[in-house]
């Protein structure tokens, strides 16, 4: 076949906008690799690009394809390998790319370019404080954002993704009362509004049980494996320790479970915890943790459809979404051995 002949059978943009049922221009843009078409038009177009396998009279046998940031303040929280997982999944099903990154220190250069570079369309920031220098700097480059998981809820104008923790702490805390528990502690997380509605959640059903616990029960912590263990020491060492604690998250509570290992109190037979996150861990802690479950990997895929959409200008129906958290019961929780 000559190349006369094949050039005329390559399909035209003209072909592929017929075959999309949208105009010669979207099909265009597409190509060129602009912003403002809609992820589900543009996704559509692209895999008719390449099941006819379109060369561009440029040589290019690909429109220049759209990627986006995802970049994690820490790389040592296994959650963030399901909130990943999420991420790709979708964006795999709208032709994105996707490059991770850790958050750099906006003090140290130029932060956006840093973060961004000139290839990308998009940032997701993963449970990353957004301050007001931060929040302009973005504004300034024209960068879309979405945060996942943020310790505070941005302002207004940058699109965020959660769950529930006031509900979730309200589910933790009411499953420990329907055991039969009356000495319930809390161990809090890092100052933020997940760790204030997650407590707030724990007073609410106590409240509603018409339970009172002395101040001591309520233990600070920082989200971390050392701070269950330092609160859990501190609760088993008053002079009537609680029979039940719920950790804000399921570091905290495997700290508890391993000072409780350490001090041979049996868990659930004489003390009964519950986590919140349902983390790789938590299935294969000794015994099982009950814990509230947030959905991980439904959070990335919200996080990807809320940037992609911005990224195309088109509106979205809330800037804040928090999804459903599930308590999952397992072996940590049981009726206490003893009337509180």
């Amino acid at each position: 076949m000559s190349s006369e002949t094949a050039e005329r059978r390559r399909p035209t943009l003209k072909d592929i906008a017929e075959q999309a049922g949208v105009s010669v221009p979207t099909v265009s843009k597409v190509v060129k690799g602009r912003a403002d078409v809609s992820s589900e038009t543009r996704a559509r177009i692209n895999a008719i690009l390449r099941e006819h396998g379109y060369v561009s009279r440029s040589g290019h046998t690909e429109p220049e394809q759209r990627s986006i940031v995802v970049s994690f303040d820490a790389l040592d929280n296994a959650n963030n390998l399901a909130l990943l997982r999420g991420v790709l999944e979708h964006a795999h099903h709208s032709g994105v790319h996707v490059v991770t990154k850790l958050t750099p220190s906006h003090s140290e250069g130029d932060w956006v370019h840093a973060l961004v570079g000139p290839a990308h369309h998009g940032v997701i920031l993963v449970t990353s404080t957004v301050d007001q220098e931060q929040r302009q700097a973005l504004a300034d480059a024209n960068v879309p954002l979405v945060v996942i998981d943020p310790v505070n809820t941005p302002a207004e104008g940058i699109p965020s993704v959660g769950v529930n923790s006031f509900t979730g702490g309200y589910s933790a805390t009411k499953h420990l009362i329907d055991l039969g528990h009356r000495r319930i502690a809390f161990i809090g997380g890092r100052a933020s509004e997940c760790a204030d509605a997650r407590r707030a959640g724990y007073y609410f059903a106590l409240r509603e049980a018409e339970i009172s616990v002395p101040p001591e029960y309520d233990q600070p912590g920082n989200f971390m494996f050392e701070d269950g263990q330092a609160a859990a020491r501190r609760l088993l060492d008053l002079p009537q320790p609680p029979t039940a604690i719920f950790a804000s998250n399921d570091l905290e509570a495997l700290g508890v479970l391993d000072v409780a290992h350490m001090r041979a109190v049996r868990v659930p037979g004489e003390l009964s915890v519950v986590g919140f996150d349902d983390s790789m861990q938590a299935i294969s802690a000794a015994p099982h943790l009950t814990t509230v479950r947030q959905p991980f990997d439904e959070i990335g895929a919200t996080a990807a459809r809320l940037l992609l959409q911005s990224i195309a200008n088109e509106p979205l129906s809330s800037q804040r979404l928090e999804l459903a958290t599930q308590l999952i019961v397992r072996d940590s929780t049981a009726p206490p051995a003893t009337t509180n």
